[in-house]
């Protein structure tokens, strides 16, 4: 016994001595996994809280003045109950159903039922997408842009549908056209694999709510009086400051695209103040030009007509680029809601297609050119300026043609359930009264 502890010891002195090498060079792979694993980002946090609530604002009270100012005054209310009621609904849906859809699996269209109901997510969870923020605010981010979407189509034909017609066509359009296109671009879906570029929604928004939006004015017919008589906007005061909070929200929708508190939401964030203004600057020029005046209107259509064409493109271009692309987008907007417009013979009274179309498709374009890091943007990897234009076109064409069809079906089916149109008398009094039972103005 005595003659064996000197080996015993000596063993159990080269168990310690492997065991503590084996600690030292353990611990290096240790740290560099807790390195790599997500953890939640309290700046990243922080700003896309910030963000959620300046999309809320563009919507509420943003975008419902801004189209409520452009009808009569007899009209008002019910634009914005439509916006109102609308975003309301179009968030309820997206946590039961339309986050799933989006998110939670890997087809070409749609997700799965993984996150059904918000499934499996927990005040810790972190969201895989972005993995510095937890999934809860990731899921209510997502959530004012489908619901946004869905409210931006109504002012196309506002004045003249039944509010029963306009909730019916919003579950079903969001259903199966806003969460497929949002899959197919942000949820790794058809066009993600294809290498379509879409900072923050020129075709799953803008192009998307424009198209359903002229779909849905030639279904519910012109307006009474339509191109017989003048139907002038009520309150420009109103437009102007429903413009205002737009572009203030509108940094909320691209900058906060950018997930995290970085420089790529810097980028955004300047290219959303320089491409505004520049679209703003340069519709007013042509307007004065064609027409020998400036107008507010025009001001405030300019800069709508900016941030549209921006958002696409607001984290890969530079801002120069940004620059020329709202330079090109007031003039070509100015042409899409007066000669483009009168091409079509369309009754499109806030200029849904004229604006969010025209000036879609050129940034989802547009996006392919002045991305390239000679120009001052951010190429992604393996870029050719011929090759990604191409995919941006393939990518404005499905969802015209992706949202025209859907947005046909789910028009027809209001139709068929509820009826489209308000009768002759109710239009003619207003749809705050005969539909609403109130006024948005006491005489």
């Amino acid at each position: 016994m005595k003659k064996s502890l000197p080996a015993l010891s000596l063993g159990l002195g080269l168990m310690a001595a492997a065991t503590g090498a084996f600690a030292q060079e353990a611990a290096p792979a240790a740290a560099a996994v807790a390195e790599a694993a997500p953890a939640i980002d309290s700046g990243d946090t922080a700003w896309m809280l910030t963000s959620t609530m300046l999309v809320i604002l563009m919507t509420i009270p943003g975008l419902a003045l801004f189209y409520g100012g452009l009808v009569r005054s007899k009209n008002m209310l019910s634009v914005l109950a439509q916006v109102f009621v609308i975003f309301s609904l179009i968030t309820v849906l997206w946590a039961i159903y339309g986050f799933s859809l989006t998110f939670g699996g890997e087809g070409k269209f749609y997700g799965d039922f993984s996150k059904l109901f918000l499934a499996g997510i927990t005040p810790d969870t972190v969201s895989a997408a972005l993995s510095t923020i937890p999934e809860y605010v990731f899921v209510a981010f997502q959530s004012t842009f489908a619901a946004i979407t869905t409210a931006l189509i109504v002012g196309a034909f506002a004045e003249r549908i039944k509010f029963s017609a306009v909730i019916i066509f919003s579950v079903l359009w969001f259903t199966f056209s806003y969460i497929p296109m949002a899959h197919m671009v942000w949820g790794g879906g058809l066009m993600a694999e294809d290498g379509a570029l879409d900072f923050a929604g020129g075709t799953v928004v803008h192009i998307n709510a424009a198209v359903a939006g002229l779909v849905g004015a030639y279904m519910v017919g012109k307006r009474i009086g339509f191109g017989k008589e003048a139907l002038p906007p009520h309150s420009l005061t109103l437009t102007m400051v429903g413009a205002s909070l737009l572009w203030v929200g509108w940094f909320g929708f691209n900058a906060g695209s950018a997930g995290a508190a970085n420089g790529g939401a810097g980028l955004a964030f300047i290219n959303t103040i320089l491409a505004t203004g520049a679209a703003a600057v340069a519709w007013i020029v042509a307007e004065a030009l064609h027409k020998g005046k400036a107008s507010m209107l025009g001001a405030a259509s300019g800069a709508v007509a900016g941030l549209v064409t921006i958002t696409p493109a607001a984290g890969f271009v530079g801002p120069m680029g940004s620059i020329v692309m709202g330079l090109i987008a007031g003039p070509l907007c100015l042409w899409g809601v007066s000669g483009l417009k009168r091409l079509l013979k369309v009754d499109d009274v806030c200029d849904v297609f004229g604006v969010h179309g025209v000036g879609g498709i050129l940034g989802a374009i547009l996006t392919g050119v002045f991305c390239a890091a000679g120009l001052g943007g951010v190429e992604p990897d393996g870029y050719n300026m011929a090759a990604q234009v191409w995919v941006q076109f393939k990518s404005v064409i499905i969802t015209i043609v992706w949202c025209a069809v859907v947005s046909f079906i789910c028009f027809k089916v209001a139709d068929i359930l509820v009826g489209l149109r308000v009768s002759e008398d109710a239009e003619r009094e207003g749809l705050d009264i005969t539909s609403h039972g109130e006024s948005a103005y006491n005489r």
